[in-house]
């Protein structure tokens, strides 16, 4: 099979993770053109690629991401814009006839999410939500373990994710904080995190309480929030986030506790093993703490280049990939009912139905 056309559209950021990941995915994947509303970003990335890819077409240039899809033979889009625009451009893309990877949240509504979860099968093309750090080896490995009943009955999961971030980083990007295009902490920083602790736990909701507040930063959203979650099957998870640490980064931590089992994973982006205990002594602990990948260069982690070749996969193999519209709506809307749980003061029962950050305002 031919090398699968890419396309990226949104050059800010987190974008060069997609560079990275086709770079890394070159066998079969390759970058046709990249959009961004700022020529300069765009060009910026198409650099970054024709650096280090050798024989290849080079990169073409946009500001406008309709007139590229009309321009140019695309396969796969990736959209790493503002969060609020995601849904209208995936769309977009799919009614094109494209398959689509879009960057966290996939939305910022219920509504949304479920459009372009419909869109995506009226079109027959594939939708996958960048949630990377499931792919992290600690992650899949503890994903194992809950997959073989190792932990007995699971009795609660925390997410901790305690960062900073200061008014710089709001002001670089001023989306950043609203209620339009972004949410809070919760939304942006801690749906990674909170991905994997529903994915863990047993992904089906109960029950959604939260409180959360703007304590330091200039910013219409929470800069701190603390969320209860009751699964269905009894176990509870706890979610902490805050960008307010003083002075800077302290953790991303995901621990879960079971009758039979307790593991911890930390580093950086939820990649190194922490605590690693089970009753049925099927593991060496201290060779399971030394078998560790290192810390990747930022909180972004290891994760979009097994993702992109999972999306990759996905098509040539005509099946879902493993974290299409429906899982990357889960997290996404843990967080929704934590914001509704917010405004109303009283816990959400799921399923949750129609709720948007602009419900916020």
């Amino acid at each position: 099979m031919e090398k699968l056309k890419f396309a990226i559209i949104g050059c800010g950021r987190i974008s060069y993770k997609h560079i990275e990941a086709l770079i890394k995915n070159k066998d079969e994947a390759s970058l046709v053109s990249v959009c961004d509303i700022i020529e300069a970003n765009a060009l910026a990335k198409k650099n970054e690629y024709e650096s280090k890819i050798n024989n290849e077409k080079s990169v073409n240039v946009y500001t406008d991401y309709k007139e590229m899809l009309e321009k140019e033979n695309i396969d796969v889009v990736t959209i790493a814009t503002e969060s609020g625009y995601h849904p209208e451009i995936a769309i977009y893309c799919m009614n094109k006839g494209k398959h689509v990877i879009v960057e966290k949240p996939m939305a910022l509504s219920i509504e949304d999410a479920d459009k372009m979860i419909e869109c995506a099968k009226k079109n027959n093309v594939k939708l996958c939500v960048s949630h990377q750090n499931r792919f992290n080896k600690p992650i899949k490995k503890l994903r194992e373990a809950i997959e073989s009943n190792r932990f007995g009955k699971l009795v609660n999961g925390t997410a901790r994710i305690l960062w900073n971030r200061n008014m710089n980083y709001y002001k670089q990007a001023p989306w950043r904080g609203t209620w339009k295009l972004d949410g809070g902490t919760l939304m942006n920083q801690c749906i990674h995190n909170i991905d994997l602790l529903q994915w863990m736990m047993g992904g089906e909701i109960d029950t959604v309480y939260s409180m959360s507040d703007t304590f330091l930063r200039d910013i219409e959203a929470e800069d701190f929030g603390a969320i209860l979650i009751r699964f269905k099957n009894g176990s509870i998870g706890i979610v902490e986030g805050s960008a307010c640490v003083y002075p800077k980064n302290l953790e991303e931590t995901l621990s879960i506790f079971g009758e039979n089992g307790t593991v911890c994973i930390g580093g950086l982006a939820v990649n190194k093993i922490e605590t690693w205990r089970f009753a049925d002594g099927l593991d060496d602990e201290n060779e399971i703490l030394k078998a560790q990948e290192g810390d990747p260069d930022t909180v972004y982690g290891f994760g979009h280049t097994p993702l992109f070749k999972d999306m990759i996969d996905a098509i040539k193999e005509n099946r879902e990939p493993l974290i299409n519209g429906e899982e990357g709506k889960k997290g996404m809307s843990i967080i929704l009912a934590a914001y509704k749980s917010r405004k109303t003061g009283l816990p959400v029962k799921f399923p949750i139905e129609s709720f948007s950050t602009l419900d916020m305002i």
